[in-house]
């Protein structure tokens, strides 16, 4: 699990998330609100999507953010999460504690995982 979680501010430009996405190599983020609340998660294809028919500089991150997130607990088991991660097909979860982002679990984190593991 990355513990650094980098977040988005619901009331953002959707410029500055790209910023953030490309300057930490993250291809989303979690959305929270002014108590640090977990209300969102946008992402790299949330941003493609709007190229077409949007403008980036002029869009806030409420406007494009998806609500419905799969998210799990610190004490959730590493079984469970790859469970859902396979039927899912996810990215990426966030890791919630009273409501507000304490980590993100990645395919990544879990090839690792695997990795340290198998050796």
């Amino acid at each position: 699990m990355t513990t650094n979680v980098i977040t988005a501010k619901k009331d953002m430009l959707l410029t500055d998330v790209i910023a953030l996405l490309l300057r930490w190599h993250i291809s989303a983020m979690p959305v929270v609100d002014h108590e640090d609340k977990m209300v969102g998660i946008v992402s790299e294809i949330d941003l493609v999507n709007l190229t077409f028919d949007g403008n980036a500089a002029d869009t806030a991150v409420k406007e494009v953010m998806v609500t419905d997130i799969v998210s799990f607990s610190p004490s959730t088991q590493l079984a469970d999460l790859v469970q859902t991660f396979s039927k899912r097909h996810l990215r990426r979860v966030p890791i919630i504690e009273n409501g507000k982002v304490v980590g993100i679990v990645s395919r990544r984190d879990i090839l690792r995982e695997m990795l340290r593991r198998y050796k």
